[in-house]
């Protein structure tokens, strides 16, 4: 089947796309660099004639509350009414495990609002709900370090690999639409800080972790179930340290 990945040469949509081509599905990326803007509706009815399934891994360029959710509301809103005119009987997007829990994060207000455009657009469905990528633990560090130390809070941790993501990605964009979500994690859960503790010692970065009940998380302070999945979750087969040795750039 035609299958249009909106945001298809990031991290998640190339593998996504090149997973898809070797199952023998026509995987178009669709990006900016690709002459498809969601924001403009630059490119959208030409690349979605003929899809049945859209997938929707796009990001916002800035993640400044206000900015982010002109991003998604705009570019969902375009998108939806270019599938409807399409006739595409499926649209994918993946967000985030915990959304509901931290309303006051900007970001995850914005994902909020884009589900509730995606549920009501009339159009068939399916939400999957990632935790955290490996790919993305560097920044958590980053943006959690303070005067030189990396403050984390000890709750509950269980993050995906990209590849993972993609692969159960592509089993819901093949499937038939869910008209709800499903969540998806890796295979080992953590304790947050001692994920970090571990992470940064593999990186051979010297930053200490302070184990900080009230460390923030881009913003939010968290609780103990925050981040992780509530059961029935789909566990990805990579576990950290296995991705950390095939992907030295993670360090």
């Amino acid at each position: 089947m035609k299958i249009v990945v909106i945001g298809g040469t990031g991290l998640i949509g190339s593998k996504l796309v090149a997973k898809l081509g070797e199952h023998g599905h026509e995987a178009v990326a669709a990006a900016p660099n690709t002459g498809v803007n969601t924001l403009t509706g630059e490119g959208l009815a030409e690349v979605l004639a003929g899809a049945q399934v859209v997938v929707d891994v796009s990001n916002s360029p800035s993640f400044e509350r206000a900015a982010v959710l002109e991003f998604f509301e705009t570019s969902t809103g375009n998108l939806m009414a270019a599938e409807a005119a399409a006739g595409v009987g499926h649209h994918v997007a993946v967000s985030i495990v915990g959304t509901e829990r931290m309303p006051e994060n900007g970001y995850f207000a914005a994902k909020i609002a884009q589900e509730q455009l995606i549920e009501k657009s009339g159009i068939p469905f399916s939400l999957v709900h990632s935790t955290q990528f490996f790919e993305f633990a560097r920044g958590i560090a980053d943006e959690a370090t303070v005067d030189g130390k990396v403050h984390i809070a000890p709750v509950l941790f269980q993050p995906i690999a990209g590849d993972d993501v993609a692969r159960a990605v592509g089993r819901t964009a093949v499937g038939a639409p869910l008209n709800g979500r499903v969540e998806i994690a890796g295979p080992e859960e953590y304790r947050m800080d001692e994920f970090f503790r571990q992470a940064l010692a593999a990186w051979g970065d010297a930053r200490e972790v302070v184990t900080d009940t009230h460390a923030r998380y881009f913003g939010s302070e968290l609780s103990e179930r925050s981040l992780v999945p509530g059961d029935g979750a789909v566990l990805g087969t990579i576990g950290y340290r296995d991705w950390l040795g095939r992907n030295t750039t993670g360090k």
